[in-house]
């Protein structure tokens, strides 16, 4: 290391290429040897203490990097997120990813990203602690020279006016960034008073203004920052004020964007100020080396991650899909019923939709016989399944593998209303009982009737024709079909994701319908109000402000159900899926077809079957829903191990709980802060299918 730092003394060599080696000798073999690293960086700082010429050298040589690089973009848009928009910043990483862009060292960011040219790099940089790298920036700039005497000149040193520049520009993004309509749509109160956002871009030119002056004459005054603080602290209050009520009213892609640039570019200008009023108080370079330490940090790390698709799409899908869980997470609520008149008209809706979809199954066989195109039959399937998913909604049925797409949205909010304090895992684990209880319920009205309703269809075509719905041939495929050592449950987790997915699409489209103000733009068309008249059109608006989302999820999954067989076909593979509420109406079909003679190792498997079905759907649609929605509450849960053994117990000293409504005589113990349900009848105002 002695030998590289004695080359930066001589002005025959490259001095990138020297701190490219460097910075070589300081990495570790493994990013996340922390060890390795501080042990390396140490021991730069012990040879420096040592050696006064090698001293001498490097802090030479970072003084020229800084006076000769441009730095002022390094601080305006290293780690911010560009104007450009999110998928032109998208196509931008991607294709940055496939042919890297080119390096111009002229600029400090470019200097960076030659330097530290490993995305690993940030890891053992960011592993080291500060203490580490404050001792190697005192032993460089020596307190007793570290002194700064503006008064000796009239010109501002090129680090300090590069860092006031992009002060200045930054404020301008802000300003710009918050006048923007969107956001003004969003919070109408924003033109009603002085906007923050061009109060303190006025604040912060005259502070920097002051400030300069400050520098050329000791003897003038610098404006107290505590103003302007006051001033970007009332931006971050709008930014956040935003957030929540986009949360309620509806957001896109382009606001989330807009607001996560707001943000960051708020944090880059507090970040740069803690350097000038550190400078300010005590005008020591060795002062602001805990803020020179934090700040070369974050652009290390934003250099190395430029290009990462994942942090990208992380930092600005959190709201929208915050926004997309919570309206799942209200309509959950109404799956979790705690009283036996909740329970029991949960299974009744279940039973209506059992009913439905027998019928959807029994149809499903018979488009399966007309002999279609393979595009044409797929079609049809998908629109027998959303079509049928559709009706049960409207009719006030209830699905039972819809819930834990909705169910696992409304523990997470549980959990998210107590993050920053100790989570009542009491009412939790009561919730969680509710819940399964309610699954319980839900099942039991969908199999229960799905497969009786079956059997009578089918006996009744018996009756009528002679002919058996189901032949034994087609009957043997059908319990095939079901088999446990089949793929049945390899194609049941399939069908677990689409029931995801179906999730997903609804709270978007709850979301399009609160952000799109859809029921008012309703109201206005004059055609519909002359053909069904003002009052019926008002309803038919607030029907679609409920149910838009739950109407476009059941028939999105009905499509997504009946398209991932035909993918199968098209690209060869084999692909299907397997529903519990269906495979227990094939079953039924089944059975009258094979006029029930059938083996009781088959009947016993058949049923196995079904019960794998339907545990691998809802298991599937419920970890894939709560891993999103807790990501999206960015929550993190550090009590599931004392969360699944307080479960466990309750499950084994009060099994009731999870399959059963409780006594008659008495309360439901719901927990302090447990959910309460808010309608007697699941499937009304968005709950159904």
């Amino acid at each position: 290391m002695e030998a590289v730092l004695k080359q930066f003394g001589n002005p025959d060599h490259d001095p990138i290429a020297l701190w490219r080696e460097l910075v070589g000798r300081l990495r570790p073999a493994r990013p996340n040897d922390t060890d390795k690293a501080v042990e390396n960086l140490r021991l730069l700082t012990r040879s420096l203490r040592r050696r006064d010429d090698l001293r001498e050298n490097l802090r030479n040589a970072i003084v020229r990097l800084f006076n000769e690089r441009k730095v002022v973009s390094l601080y305006v848009s290293s780690g911010l997120l560009p104007s450009t928009g999110f998928f032109s910043e998208t196509a931008r990483r991607v294709s940055g990813r496939l042919l890297p862009e080119v390096i111009d060292t002229d600029y400090m960011g470019g200097v960076l990203a030659t330097v530290f040219n490993r995305v690993s790099d940030e890891v053992w940089v960011n592993a080291i602690p500060d203490d580490d790298w404050i001792a190697l920036f005192n032993v460089l700039f020596d307190p007793a020279e570290a002194e700064l005497d503006q008064r000796n000149s009239d010109v501002l040193p090129n680090p300090l006016d590069e860092l006031i520049e992009a002060l200045r520009m930054l404020s301008y993004h802000v300003s710009s960034i918050g006048l923007d309509p969107e956001l003004v749509r969003i919070d109408p109160t924003l033109e009603e008073h002085e906007s923050p956002f061009l109060a303190q871009n006025a604040e912060l030119v005259n502070y920097l203004t002051h400030y300069r002056e400050w520098w050329r004459d000791g003897s003038a005054q610098v404006e107290d920052e505590r103003h302007l603080a006051v001033m970007l602290d009332q931006c971050e209050d709008v930014v956040m004020r935003i957030r929540r009520r986009a949360a309620k009213l509806g957001t896109s892609l382009s606001l989330t964007f807009k607001l996560e640039r707001l943000h960051q570019h708020l944090e880059r200008i507090a970040a740069l100020l803690e350097v000038l009023t550190q400078l300010r108080i005590e005008r020591n370079i060795n002062s602001i080396a805990p803020q020179v330490t934090r700040l070369i940090k974050q652009l290390i790390r934003a250099e190395c991650r430029k290009n990462k698709l994942s942090d990208y799409w992380g930092q600005n899908v959190d709201l929208l899909s915050l926004r997309m869980t919570e309206s799942a997470s209200r309509t959950g609520e109404r799956y979790i019923t705690a009283t036996r008149g909740e329970y029991f008209g949960i299974v009744r809706s279940a039973a209506l939709g059992g009913l439905i979809i027998s019928l959807m199954a029994a149809l499903k066989i018979i488009l399966g016989r007309q002999g279609f195109a393979p595009l044409s039959e797929a079609l049809t399937f998908c629109l027998n399944y959303g079509i049928g998913f559709v009706l049960i909604h409207v009719l006030g049925g209830t699905v039972a593998t819809k819930q834990p797409a909705m169910t696992a949205n409304a523990i997470a909010a549980s959990i998210g209303e107590t993050k920053g304090k100790p989570t009542d895992l009491h009412a939790l684990v009561e919730l969680i009982a509710r819940t399964v209880r309610s699954q319980f319920g839900a099942i039991f009205g969908n199999v229960g009737v799905a497969i009786p309703m079956a059997m009578l269809f089918a006996s009744l075509v018996y009756l009528g024709t002679g002919t058996h719905f189901a032949s034994p041939d087609y009957a043997h495929h059908l319990l095939s079909e079901v088999h446990p050592f089949s793929g049945a449950v390899i194609f049941a987790g399939i069908a677990g994701v689409c029931l995801f997915l179906s999730g997903l699409i609804a709270g978007y489209y709850d979301n399009l319908c609160a952000y799109g103000r859809i029921p008012q733009r309703l109201l206005q068309l004059r055609w519909p109000r002359r053909v069904f008249g003002e009052a019926r059109m008002q309803r038919i608006a607030t029907y679609i402000e409920s149910n838009l989302g739950a109407l476009a999820g059941n028939f999105f999954f009905g499509f997504l159900l009946g398209g991932v067989a035909a993918l199968g076909v098209l690209f060869g593979l084999p692909l299907d899926i397997r529903h519990i509420a269906f495979s227990s109406a094939y079953v039924g079909h089944a059975f009258v077809g094979l006029e029930f003679g059938l083996p009781i190792q088959l009947v016993v498997l058949s049923l196995l079957g079904v019960l794998l079905i339907g545990l691998t759907n809802l298991a599937v649609s419920f970890a894939l829903t709560l891993t999103v929605a807790m990501r999206a509450r960015r929550i993190l849960f550090s009590q599931g191990r004392e969360l699944v053994m307080m479960v466990l117990h309750r499950l084994v000293t009060r099994p009731r709980d999870f399959f059963l409504p409780p006594p008659r005589d008495a309360k439901a113990d719901t927990g302090e802060n447990s959910l309460e349900a808010k309608s007697d009848v699941p499937g009304k105002n968005g709950a159904g299918g």
